[in-house]
């Protein structure tokens, strides 16, 4: 099992290509296991040049898992208590990542809470970053970090303990924040069961959320950004409202907006080659 010690913990990777190849680095949405990367999305790019590493967070999946440590919701958002770690945390777990294995400067790209940290990493590691993809992700601000209100109660809804259920919930969730032209709810219930036969590990979803609202916003930080950015973001998403990745866009000096007009909070199939096709022209062209 392929791990790499990386800023005091340990974590599972995987990669696909030649690692002559420019290095692309996929960074996992909240509580998403690497299977979230599908074997397909990741062969793809690296069928078009690009040694593709994708890896579990910590607190998820097979990366350490932080046991018995407690956090405080409210208390964090209110800004009376501390987080286990932060945004700034999972980035340096990702260069620890690429230091692992011999890689100077990488391609960077995140969906959703990886967007989030692959914009942290590039604002504190900026050395170390090629490009910059954020997909369907936001700044930090709350004005910009909104949500429909039924896909906030499904995101927020109890994770369930059997199988059956936990495979229930997600695909009734993707109804609601999915690509709604695309939701295939076969292939929605096969991920969830691999996720949960792979490490059903719900104790961990608390401290990554701690980790989001002990952060803040990126606002100045991406402002200043020189790194050459790329944003994706459906115009059908309800769990991170499309203002999240237009507001990014604005931000980013001379960032790049692909808005796409069928995709929600997910990267259904048919929409792989499109998204493809720009993260592979992006980091072929932009100049940095």
């Amino acid at each position: 099992m392929p791990i790499a010690p990386s800023n005091d913990i340990e974590l599972y990777y995987e990669t696909h290509g030649d690692p002559a190849d420019p290095a692309l680095l996929l960074v996992n949405g909240f509580s998403s296991q690497i299977l979230g990367w599908f074997d397909g999305f990741r062969e793809a790019l690296a069928e078009r040049g690009r040694f593709v590493i994708s890896f579990d967070n910590r607190d998820v999946g097979l990366s350490t898992h932080l046991d018995g440590i407690d956090v405080d919701l409210a208390a964090i958002g209110a800004g009376t208590a501390q987080a286990p770690y932060d945004l700034s945390t999972f980035a340096l777990d990702a260069v620890g990542l690429l230091d692992h294995l011999g890689v100077d400067k990488a391609h960077i790209a995140g969906s959703s809470m990886g967007g989030m940290i692959v914009q942290q990493m590039a604002i504190d590691h900026p050395d170390r970053v090629a490009t910059l993809t954020s997909i369907m992700s936001t700044t930090g601000e709350p004005d910009y970090f909104q949500s429909a209100p039924e896909a906030m109660a499904a995101l927020r809804s109890p994770q369930p303990s059997e199988r059956s259920a936990f495979i229930e919930r997600a695909v009734s969730s993707r109804h609601i924040f999915g690509s709604k032209r695309y939701v295939d709810d076969d292939a929605v219930a096969a991920q969830a069961g691999a996720s949960f036969d792979r490490m059903y590990y719900p104790e961990g979803l608390a401290r990554q959320t701690a980790a989001i609202r002990a952060s803040g916003d990126r606002a100045e930080g991406l402002r200043k950004l020189q790194t050459p950015t790329l944003v994706i973001h459906g115009r059908d998403d309800t769990l991170i409202l499309p203002s999240g990745g237009e507001r990014t866009a604005e931000l980013v000096p001379g960032a790049n907006l692909l808005m796409l007009s069928d995709m929600g909070h997910d990267l259904p199939k048919p929409l792989w080659p499109l998204i493809v096709d720009a993260m592979i022209s992006h980091s072929t062209h932009a100049i940095g």
